[in-house]
């Protein structure tokens, strides 16, 4: 489904297609979401009508007023008419400013309004789809253009809907100031199309130009982004002076921009050319146009004011066809940007997704069947024909050495990923026959790389279950239980301190060892049949590991649990233990059977850590 998908993307999309969906999507917004912003365009419209008539017809009525005063007709005969045309163009000019900033100032509320209904569907899709799309790079780099898409590049709704009003409303100009110019001076209607079709011609150039650099500095723009925004941060602060690497970093930063500035070069080299190009065109339309409204006045044929309206016409004229045509590039360029983000809330699932519930009630059985597995793009597996049964409440330890596939097997249990070959079974049913979010709340899991967010110690808890209804007396035992329940005592505002400084001044910084503690707090509150716990005493110091092993059985009570270890004496308080090595599980059974085994591979990695331990106490 996914290399389908990719496959029709690559191949692209019409240009007619891209501007239809994305245009039908920002107005469906804008008409779910804020209604009123039609009204403010309305108003724009009605502000910008009054500013033509005072440019087309006013001047047109004072200079034939004027210039009957000039061939000798009474002045009192025309004064009032030229005192009226004077108020009526103030007026005009006064009503059109208001109407038209009184617009503007509030679409550009509603600009900043829409960017965040844009920004949180993309924040949605980003949590909500499929984990393995986390860890892909051609994901990440449509992330980055659905993200720049919706920005500057489109302007988001409001930038595509003023491109959508712009090219209506010089369509309704042009209709005006066609029929005043066929009246007057009817040649000058091709005049200005030929010269509008040159110049659109080399604005389409242009517009593909646009497209195509936009497109070659998405990746760039990523690590650009990365180098100068997200290296920066306060995170890394520790290890970039530490290890002194600033200079490294932006140096590597520094290549990045580089590259995005030689793009940037190579793209207005090519644009220049059809730039020059489109003025010499409208050079030529101006000639011809006032040679040959200057030869219909001189015979009489028109008179000075109808000259001069006739030149505001025909500037109107071009004006609007230039409008219709730069503002429909405009569009549709806009609204390729705008598809990028459309292209990314569509990204298909990765997944099987499943519609059946998973036993609620009573114990559950794990079967991994003939599991092997590859990570998408890649053609070496990292799991092969891995075959383990975990029985109901059995407590199950996972050895082996970095990059044996520990990890990558609890992945693939929690359904952040689907196996290549064989099947993982709940209950003696495939896993991904499940409701996928059902079968997800069965577990509880710390991964070794977790993360905890800058909101308060009670929050990043209770982020565990959601939906659990608030109860203060199973938070507290959850502390007590990870070992964390004295430390938060000491919190200068208790369960509700806020954790880290970057969003609060007053929040605190815990230590690796309470941030691993706060997870394992986090998973207990879950308070799901089935515990994995992926090194959850890495961070801790010897007394709060030793306790955490005592407090083992408490912890999980009957439950369940998958415990992912290289300290090999915390498998004492598992009931099996599984040994990875090359892709699959090389030994499995109790403590005393693998220690007991000779040449075996747990056996050896025991001694080596006894030793270790004997050494340093000598």
């Amino acid at each position: 489904m996914i290399k389908e998908y990719e496959s029709q993307m690559e191949k692209g999309p019409s240009v007619w297609h891209m501007t239809k969906r994305s245009l039908g999507y920002m107005l469906k917004i804008a008409w779910t979401e804020k209604k009123s912003v039609f009204f403010l365009y309305i108003l724009k419209f009605f502000g910008a009508a009054l500013s033509e008539l005072k440019v087309l017809l006013l001047p047109k009525l004072l200079v034939d007023e004027i210039m009957a005063i000039k061939s000798g007709l009474p002045l009192e005969d025309h004064m009032q008419r030229i005192l009226l045309y004077v108020g009526l163009t103030v007026g005009a000019e006064l009503l059109s400013r208001f109407l038209g900033n009184t617009a503007d100032s509030s679409l550009n509320w509603y600009s900043a309004y829409f960017d965040r209904v844009l920004q949180y569907r993309l924040c949605t899709k980003s949590m909500e789809m499929d984990f393995q799309y986390t860890e892909d790079p051609t994901v990440l780099d449509q992330q980055n253009k659905a993200k720049e898409g919706i920005s500057w590049y489109s302007g988001g709704v409001i930038g595509v809907l003023r491109c959508f009003y712009e090219v209506v409303y010089n369509l309704v100009l042009l209709c005006s100031v066609v029929t005043l110019i066929a009246f007057y001076c009817p040649l000058l209607i091709p005049v200005q199309v030929l010269a509008m079709a040159a110049v659109c011609y080399y604005n389409v150039k242009n517009q593909k130009v646009n497209v195509e650099f936009f497109l070659k500095l998405a990746k760039s723009n990523r690590l650009f982004g990365y180098f100068f925004f997200d290296v920066p941060s306060y995170r890394h602060g520790m290890d970039t002076r530490l290890y002194d690497c600033a200079e490294m970093f932006g140096e590597r930063g520094g290549d990045f921009a580089g590259e995005q500035i030689d793009l940037w070069h190579e793209q207005s080299l090519i644009q220049r050319k059809n730039t020059y190009k489109s003025n010499l065109a409208n050079a030529i339309r101006d000639g011809v146009s006032y040679l040959y409204m200057g030869l219909r006045a001189l015979k009489g044929i028109i008179t000075v004011g109808d000259f001069t309206m006739c030149a505001s016409a025909a500037s109107r004229l071009y004006g609007s066809l230039m409008g219709i045509g730069g503002n429909l590039q405009d569009l549709t360029q806009k609204c390729s940007y705008a598809y990028q983000f459309l292209k990314y809330l569509e990204y298909p699932d990765a997944l099987l997704k499943g519609e059946k519930p998973v036993k609620q009630e009573g114990e559950h059985t794990i079967v991994f069947d003939h599991v092997s597995f590859r990570y998408p793009r890649s053609e070496e597996d990292v799991l092969r024909d891995v075959n383990l049964t975990i029985r109901p409440g059995e407590h199950l330890s996972v050895v082996g050495l970095n990059g044996a596939g520990k990890t990558t097997m609890i992945k693939l249990l929690c359904r952040l990923y689907d196996v290549t070959e064989g099947r993982i079974l709940l209950d003696g049913v495939d896993i991904r026959e499940y409701d996928e979010a059902e079968y997800r709340r069965h577990f509880a899991v710390v991964f070794q790389d977790f993360k905890l967010f800058p909101f308060s110690l009670r929050e990043n808890v209770e982020a565990g279950d959601c939906l659990r209804p608030a109860d203060d007396a199973f938070f507290e035992e959850t502390l007590k239980l990870s070992g964390l329940y004295e430390d938060a005592q000491k919190l200068p505002k208790g369960y509700d301190t806020t954790l880290f400084k970057g969003f609060d001044e007053d929040g605190t910084e815990l230590s690796g060892g309470q941030q691993q503690k706060t997870a394992i707090s986090r998973a207990l509150y879950r308070s799901a049949p089935i515990v994995i716990l992926d090194e959850p005493t890495a961070a801790l110091d010897p007394l709060a590991e030793y306790d955490i092993y005592r407090k083992f059985d408490t912890l999980v009570g009957g439950k369940s649990a998958i415990y992912i270890s290289h300290r090999l004496s915390s498998c004492k308080f598992c009931d099996h233990i599984a040994v990875f090595s090359d892709k699959t599980i090389k030994e499995y059974g109790t403590h005393d059977e693998l220690v007991n085994l000779p040449g075996g591979i747990y056996a050896e990695m025991f001694a080596a850590q006894a030793k270790y331990y004997v050494d340093a106490v000598s």
